[in-house]
């Protein structure tokens, strides 16, 4: 009961936050009770110059997954090249290593990528033909992330991620399929408990990262450690947010893992003293939790810490396209896209007026 009245209270407050809200028209509308004018949407084209970038988009798919392809080699090389290691020492325990190997490479790689690629994105590199399209496929995802949200909520005791005063508003937006009350209790949720609990993601990740690259004293193992943390981190972070970043920004996140697996494998074989601990701390400006003491730091948890610094570089850089995709597509439902059929009418017509001029001057009859 107490459930049904806070969501009928979250329900009016919704309703009420809606009726206040300023609604945005194509041309500028005066609003009599208050004396105001309405400013103009933007246009699809005022869209496209100010933040669509040309971009190969095949390309940028098939390049991602050439690098998940790669990424799931490396981890078939490191499994293969442990066991082989176990085998030599003793026959049924390289059986036994192959065996759990298969395990973990499923569990490690498999379920991470599936996940991520299962999520869908937001649609917002458009034009004047594909905006119409990208705005519905949104309002569609928009839909399915607060469902998901409100369901996880609901079913699974203390989650914790999500305001739950927010989410009850979102749970009004949902069923009543309001997708203004939606998109404002996304936004809510995105500026506050999921911005908080993403951090604390990265943060754990990184720390993981760091511990097991300290930890580890074999290369291969050390830049696996380090790839599985990092696939982990991106599919929480994709989980947390309810969608994941598009393949040309998915792109740069995999080639990040890539670099860290191979930094990871490469400083597994150093000695680091000054130099690397300073491009390190250099590096790092602007991570708050490791940041400030990697560069003054020479010790033999320098490598650790450096993997976990680029951990949180990656989890950062995942926060932030999400984020940027997310605001992009909240611009594009604002843009004015119908306009675009009746520039064209209204061209027409003007062709037509030209045309029966030139006609009646040069005495032929008008069709």
């Amino acid at each position: 009961m107490k459930k049904d009245k806070r969501s009928e209270a979250a329900a009016t407050d919704a309703v009420a936050a809606k009726k206040t809200a300023v609604v945005q028209s194509g041309k500028p509308k005066t609003d009599k009770s208050a004396g105001k004018i309405q400013p103009e949407k933007m246009t699809i084209y005022e869209y496209e110059e100010k933040y669509v970038k040309r971009q190969n988009t095949k390309g940028a798919t098939f390049l991602l997954r050439l690098i998940v392809a790669l990424v799931g080699v490396f981890f078939v090389w490191c499994f293969f090249s442990v066991s082989k290691e176990i085998w030599n020492l003793n026959e049924y325990a390289g059986y036994a290593a192959a065996g759990v190997s298969v395990v973990l490479f499923i569990v490690v790689y498999i379920t991470p990528v599936v996940k991520i690629f299962k999520s869908d994105y937001f649609i917002t590199n458009v034009n004047y033909k594909t905006a119409g399209a990208a705005k519905r496929k949104n309002r569609k995802l928009r839909y399915d992330i607060a469902t998901r949200i409100v369901d996880l909520c609901n079913t699974v005791a203390g989650v914790g991620w999500y305001d739950s005063l927010t989410v009850e508003k979102l749970e009004a937006g949902v069923k009543y399929r309001d997708d203004e009350v939606i998109k404002e209790q996304l936004t809510a949720l995105y500026g506050g408990s999921v911005k908080r609990s993403a951090r604390d993601v990265i943060f754990k990740c990184s720390m993981k990262a760091a511990m097991y690259s300290a930890l580890s004293q074999e290369s291969k193992i050390d830049s696996m450690l380090v790839a599985t943390v990092n696939l982990q981190m991106i599919k929480d972070i994709v989980f947390l947010y309810g969608f994941r970043p598009s393949d040309s920004r998915l792109l740069k996140i995999f080639a990040a893992v890539v670099r860290n697996s191979l930094i990871a494998y490469g400083l597994g074989g150093l000695q680091l003293g000054n130099g690397i601990a300073r491009t390190v701390g250099d590096a790092a400006k602007g991570i708050p939790f490791l940041g400030s003491v990697i560069s003054v730091i020479v010790d033999s948890s320098v490598q650790g810490l450096a993997n976990g610094t680029l951990s949180a570089v990656i989890g950062y850089q995942t926060i932030k396209y999400l984020n940027t995709e997310y605001k992009l597509q909240n611009i594009l439902d604002g843009v004015e896209v119908g306009e675009t059929e009746e520039e064209l009418a209204e061209t027409c017509d003007d062709i037509e007026k030209e045309l029966r001029k030139r006609s009646k001057r040069n005495g032929a009859i008008p069709v």
